[in-house]
């Protein structure tokens, strides 16, 4: 499993300017899986990088024969350029591999994002890999990716969180000293305080398995 030090902050940088893109391309992760278990298959070959753009670029040529609906083809052509624009720089296949893998986990992410419009990249995104990158908030996505690959959450679920911020009647809780969540809490807001530790009950969540909704738990606070 890849792990957050796998990368260098460039590197996720990229990894979420590629995410980020194809999701507002509306590209399908599922063909991006494709193409990454093809790089997968072919990592060891000699000059696998350069073999692995040659393959985008045949799925282009090819997409509407190959395509199993009408937007294949579409998918392909935003991957490849998305590839070109961001990874055509890098030799190493392994490091493609990598953060194609994690950009494909904040696909996910993203995709339940809202609005998605809001989202926008750092202005001073680097183009290639190599470049320095001065703003790290790609890394907090994809930690918070990681958190939800690494654990099962359930609907009814009690977990604990740190209480960071209250206004008026919303409640920001912090679980897992990752995922954030803002709440209305209109019968306890008042009684809660910012940094205190308190249990909470999952109600909803997401496609992809992260929690989309909490609540305060009377049944495990003394509230």
């Amino acid at each position: 499993m890849l792990t957050t030090e796998s990368l260098t902050e460039a590197q996720w940088q990229i990894a979420h300017a590629i995410a980020l893109t194809l999701v507002k391309d509306n590209t399908d992760v599922n063909e991006l899986g494709k193409v990454i278990a093809y790089l997968r298959a072919s990592i060891n070959q000699p000059n696998a990088g350069a073999k692995f753009f040659k393959y985008l670029k045949t799925l282009v040529s090819n997409g509407r024969q190959i395509g199993h609906s009408g937007r294949t083809a579409d998918h392909y052509r935003s991957i490849e350029q998305t590839c070109n624009q961001y990874l055509q720089s890098e030799t190493n296949a392994q490091t493609i591999l990598q953060i194609l893998g994690w950009a494909a986990r904040l696909m996910r992410y993203y995709k339940d994002a809202s609005p998605i419009e809001d989202i926008t990249l750092p202005s001073t995104l680097p183009t290639t890999i190599g470049e320095p990158q001065t703003e790290p908030g790609s890394k907090r996505q994809a930690e918070i990716a990681q958190v939800t690959d690494s654990y099962d959450f359930t609907i009814s679920q009690i977990l604990e969180a740190k209480v960071t911020a209250i206004k008026g009647n919303k409640v920001t809780y912090e679980i897992l000293g990752t995922i954030k969540l803002t709440e209305k809490e209109p019968k306890k807001a008042q009684f809660l305080s910012e940094g205190q530790t308190v249990k909470v009950e999952i109600l909803e969540l997401k496609e992809d398995g992260s929690i989309k909704k909490v609540k305060f738990t009377d049944e495990k606070n003394n509230l």
